[in-house]
């Protein structure tokens, strides 16, 4: 049983002004708010989407 590890993004930046697909990636994010938080699973895919939108997002290692 090995436990998944997950990651804590905070958005910190405004998506105004930015491309809709920033937009899109902070909704699939489950970020649409200011300093909105998710506890989301460390995937390819997740990291691939944090980097895309990493200047309006704060990446912490969550704890267990």
């Amino acid at each position: 049983m090995s436990a998944k590890k997950t990651v804590k993004v905070t958005q910190i930046g405004s998506p105004i002004g930015r491309p809709d697909d920033q937009l899109e990636t902070l909704k699939g994010l489950g970020l649409n708010k200011m300093n909105r938080t998710r506890e989301l699973e460390d995937t390819p895919s997740v990291r691939g989407m944090i980097n895309k939108v990493s200047h309006l997002v704060r990446v912490e290692e969550a704890g267990k």
